[in-house]
């Protein structure tokens, strides 16, 4: 009988006679070979039509404390206190996988077999993460995380199940994006807080619906078209809307205690997204903002990938790619020509002003708000700012 591939269960049968024929076979011999060879044949059969289930995770680990001579208490390093650990060998609580981690790093356990019952896989990128640098309490008070966990301990102790996943977005890192910032290296705390509002975005940006993106109509002229809403009076969210049918989601979060941002430009997984914190709830900030973040993605973000551009727009010495947008931000809304005709041609009273935006089709607020950053007297026509008028649209 030659070897030949088993394909059926008469050839199983055929092939384990034959080797049990051969089991006598010495070393260096062909029927020695042969019993090799058969042997293989035999084992891949089995893997295919007999596979053998992992062991249950719990059965695991009591056999694991059998070996060791292992009481309850001593699974406490690995699980937590004493009633989780009840709670676990008693099958009223899943394994976490920071409690995965630490019994196959502390006990051997093989981790595919604690993951057995588990959806969730280990993410070796965060096994030296300092969750606690995380802005953990803020994000329960926002609810981020719906009912699954209702304290800063309790998310912190889910750390990988939960955080994990949710700061890691397809094609996301996790370091910081591309970020203007008003002073030099942001704290640990601030990093972590920023790379937390940024996946939020991705999140909030998902659950939106919008047409695929649409590359070809953003341009400097749809940035214009854009701004031409400001003189509505639901503009911003006439704004969103447009947008969303040429595949731009437009998100709002609120930033994040200890950070200064405005907005953010991301193209990632497949979506391009305008995030916001109105942080100053203003017309003239949300305008600036909106165009300038349209600029990065006409300027910066043509391409599929993985790219995120973060602005605080109060910061000072921008890069040569935050200069290139502000230009074709302030360009989109009013051009440059213009607006320094108008700066010759007037003392810039408030009637002047508001003349002069509604000559231009827009709201006076982006009119004001240009005059008074280029003055640097931030004291003038705080009545025309729009305050107020933009967080209650998308509250």
């Amino acid at each position: 009988m030659n070897p030949k591939l088993i394909k059926t269960e008469a050839d199983y049968e055929a092939a384990l006679a034959r080797v049990d024929q051969l089991m006598s076979a010495r070393p260096g011999t062909p029927e020695w070979d042969e019993l090799e060879l058969w042997t293989h044949l035999v084992e891949e059969y089995e893997e295919e039509h007999y596979p053998i289930d992992l062991p249950d995770p719990i059965a695991a680990i009591r056999f694991r404390m059998d070996q060791q001579d292992l009481k309850p208490a001593d699974l406490i390093p690995y699980i937590g206190s004493k009633s989780k650990v009840s709670e676990v060998l008693n099958r009223k609580r899943e394994l976490s996988l920071a409690m995965i981690r630490k019994l196959h790093s502390g006990l051997g356990i093989p981790a595919e077999v604690l993951l057995r019952d588990s959806e969730e896989k280990p993410l070796p990128a965060f096994e030296d993460m300092n969750w606690r640098e995380f802005p953990l309490a803020e994000m329960i008070r926002r609810r981020w995380f719906g009912d699954a966990v209702n304290s800063s301990r309790e998310l912190l102790e889910r750390a990988e199940e939960l955080l994990g996943p949710y700061l890691s977005p397809p094609g996301f890192s996790a370091e910081t994006a591309k970020l203007r910032r008003s002073s030099g290296k942001e704290s640990p705390a601030a990093e972590k807080a920023l790379w937390a509002w940024k996946a939020r975005i991705w999140h909030l940006a998902r659950d939106q619906k919008a047409e695929p993106y649409d590359s070809v109509t953003v341009d400097e002229d749809l940035i214009g078209e854009i701004a031409r809403l400001s003189r509505l009076d639901n503009g911003p969210a006439v704004a969103r809307d447009m947008l969303a049918k040429i595949g731009v989601r437009l998100a709002f979060e609120p930033q994040m205690p200890g950070t200064r941002l405005d907005g953010a430009a991301i193209r990632c997984d497949g979506m391009v997204i305008i995030g916001m914190t109105l942080r100053h709830d203003r017309l003239d900030n949300f305008w600036f903002t909106l165009c300038h973040e349209l600029a990065h993605l006409v300027l910066h973000l043509k391409d599929d990938g993985c790219r995120v551009f973060m602005d605080d727009l109060e910061a000072d010495d921008p890069t040569g790619d935050e200069r290139k947008a502000d230009r074709l931000a302030q360009d989109a809304l009013l051009p440059k020509a213009k607006w320094a005709k108008f700066k010759e041609q007037t003392r810039g009273t408030r009637a002047e002003i508001v003349s002069f935006a509604l000559s231009q089709r827009l709201h006076p607020a982006i009119i004001a708000g240009r005059w008074r950053r280029e003055t640097g007297n931030y004291k003038l026509f705080n009545d025309l700012l729009g305050r107020g008028k933009v967080r209650s649209l998308f509250s």
